[in-house]
């Protein structure tokens, strides 16, 4: 469980989190919101890229904002991003390998792992495939490999599917839907694609200008007049 207590986050004069309180449960949870709502800086504080002005953050019982970027890289926390991570010249496999590496995962199990995580996101590649020839949704593929191997505790995913073709938008929500029952992990999914979202996520939240409007089992939060005002672009509910 992810236990977050009056969060914020001061830019200047800007805020983009403001006292947000939340939890993610487990399985795998949604993060929604209109463009600027807060969602990768919420994510960014997470990853320990951005210190917040104040609020707390507990994973699984433990305080988050306590440790070091790089020690909760160890401690199992994994991230994707909108603009692709892996390095274009090296193998699908040196590229999951790096994650591997700095993971508290024994060396003497690399290869076993790193294959085990091609596979479970369905790359049909060879690991020994530059990462620069492969197609955009295969490279997709590879960034959630990248944050699957090496039993990660946490996996954040930033629009894993955006601009790739429903075929597989479908592949990669059914991998989605499988990485907690098979890695482990609590997965919190940031995404605009509504559909996406209700086929993964138990529990979703929604931010809105930096503030939690809604959070619950996500059918119900997607019936929130607030949520539908603000974000699914409706008109206004009197």
């Amino acid at each position: 469980m992810i236990e977050v207590s009056a969060l914020t986050v001061r830019f200047a004069g800007v805020t983009p989190l403001d006292d947000v309180t939340v939890a993610f449960p487990g399985g795998t949870c949604g993060l929604i919101g209109p463009n600027g709502a807060g969602k990768t800086t919420f994510f960014n504080v997470l990853s320990g890229f951005v210190r917040p002005a104040g609020g707390t953050i507990r994973c699984f019982g433990e305080d988050l904002l306590a440790m070091t970027d790089f020690r909760r890289a160890r401690w199992g926390l994994r991230r994707t991003f909108q603009t692709e991570q892996a390095i274009e010249k090296l193998s699908v496999f040196d590229n999951v390998a790096m994650i591997h590496e700095h993971s508290s995962a024994k060396r003497a199990t690399r290869r076993t792992d790193v294959l085990a995580a091609i596979e479970l996101v369905g790359l049909d590649v060879s690991p020994r495939a530059r990462v620069g020839e492969l197609s955009a949704g295969a490279r997709r593929l590879v960034e959630v490999a990248r944050a699957v191997v090496g039993k990660p505790r946490v996996v954040l995913l930033d629009e894993p599917a955006a601009g790739l073709p429903q075929a597989e938008t479908d592949h990669m929500s059914r991998l989605i839907r499988r990485i907690p029952e098979q890695v482990g992990a609590l997965v919190v999914l940031v995404d605009h694609d509504m559909s996406l979202v209700q086929a993964c996520c138990e529990t979703t939240a929604v931010l809105d200008f930096g503030k939690l409007i809604a959070s619950g089992p996500t059918a119900e939060v997607l019936r929130d007049e607030n949520v539908i005002r603000a974000y699914l672009g409706t008109e206004e509910v009197e």
